[in-house]
């Protein structure tokens, strides 16, 4: 089974040191600096510098927050404790780099006015706005998540949808198989029982055949120059057992030969030819089967002059009513399987779905 790629959420320092994180810390802290700098005192180097620092700690507050303690009481909200955590860092923060800012031997800052000016300045806004700007983080945060989360229940969708149609075609292919090797033996049988001296050739020919064929039944894609191997080796199958009332020619464009196609698409459509026109007629018939490439669409055509359409059948047997499912699944809606009598007898399968070349 396998596996859905979905990006994982960071953790750790990935998460409390990403890059989206420290560009939108970056950006909030310069605007917060320039907003201050034209009034501050010891010049904009030392404001801007100031709010970098107080940003940074608390992109660090807000992250530690994020993912410690692991579990919390049920009455306070993770949330309540990264907001609770970055009002609260202002002062402390502020205060710490205040003192570490004083020259040895210089009286606290909280004795000269002009640096408690700008402590409480910084203090202030930091606690008004630093509050709202990790709300808005959070908002952010909340919405990327759930773009993530929409993420991995498409990809999770999609990777379900594709197994389903993969083993639904699988099953369509598998009753395709039965029911034309089905067919066949008792196209044999029939000769077996009639004691008809071409009754071993023509198992020794059924034997090739299925040799050639069985192992492409599971096969996602064919070739229709494979395709038009297989066909020709049914034919003469089917020749030796009626030579008198069976004929049938093959007309095809070599630019063709290398399409894609899903197996057993245009042996399915010739099978139906022989059981359903060729067989029942007392006289046979002929059967005539074109392959063309036109701009980019292939167009399959095959035709026969045996009993035709039988009233109320519409023309499709077995065969070929899976061969329509198969193909919806291959092709969607381009793709177009009609059935139609001809004149003055018989019955005309036409295919059409979009030239697509085989991968090299």
């Amino acid at each position: 089974m396998s596996t859905i790629a979905v990006p994982a959420r960071p953790r750790g320092l990935k998460l409390l040191l990403g890059l989206p994180r420290l560009r939108f810390t970056l950006g909030i802290s310069l605007v917060w600096g320039l907003l201050i700098s034209t009034g501050w005192k010891s010049g904009p180097g030392s404001a801007i510098t100031r709010t970098l620092l107080l940003g940074f700690i608390a992109m660090l507050v807000f992250g530690l927050f994020e993912q410690w303690p692991k579990r919390l009481p049920r009455w306070i909200e993770r949330w309540v404790l990264q907001v609770a955590g970055v009002a609260l860092a202002m002062p402390i923060s502020t205060a710490i780099i205040y003192a570490l800012s004083t020259p040895p031997g210089a009286p606290h800052f909280y004795r000269v006015t002009e640096r408690m000016e700008g402590f409480s300045l910084l203090v202030g806004m930091g606690m008004f706005f630093g509050p709202w700007i990790a709300l808005i983080a959070l908002v952010r945060q909340k919405e990327a998540l759930a773009r993530h989360q929409a993420l991995a229940f498409d990809l999770e969708r999609s990777e379900l949808e594709r197994q389903a149609l993969d083993a639904r075609m699988r099953l369509l292919q598998g009753q395709v198989a039965p029911h034309f090797l089905f067919n066949t033996l008792a196209n044999v049988q029939a000769l077996v029982d009639a004691g008809s001296p071409k009754a071993s050739a023509v198992l020794q020919s059924l034997i090739n055949y299925l040799r050639a064929a069985v192992p492409r039944l599971n096969d996602p894609a064919t070739t229709l120059r494979q395709e038009l191997q297989l066909v020709q080796a049914y034919l003469e199958l089917m020749h030796m057992r009626m030579p008198d009332r069976l004929q049938f020619a093959v007309h095809f464009d070599e630019a063709a030969l290398d399409l894609s196609c899903p197996p057993m698409t245009l042996l399915t459509l010739v099978e139906n030819a022989v059981r359903h026109g060729i067989d029942p007629s007392e006289e046979g018939g002929r059967i005539d089967i074109h392959v063309e490439l036109r701009s980019e669409r292939c167009f399959l055509r095959v035709s026969d002059t045996g009993a035709g359409l039988r009233p109320g059948s519409g023309g499709l047997g077995t065969g070929l009513s899976t061969l329509r499912e198969r193909l919806q699944l291959t092709f969607g809606g381009d793709v177009q399987l009609r059935v139609s009598a001809q004149h003055p007898r018989g019955v005309s399968a036409e295919l059409e779905f979009p030239a697509r070349r085989t991968a090299k």
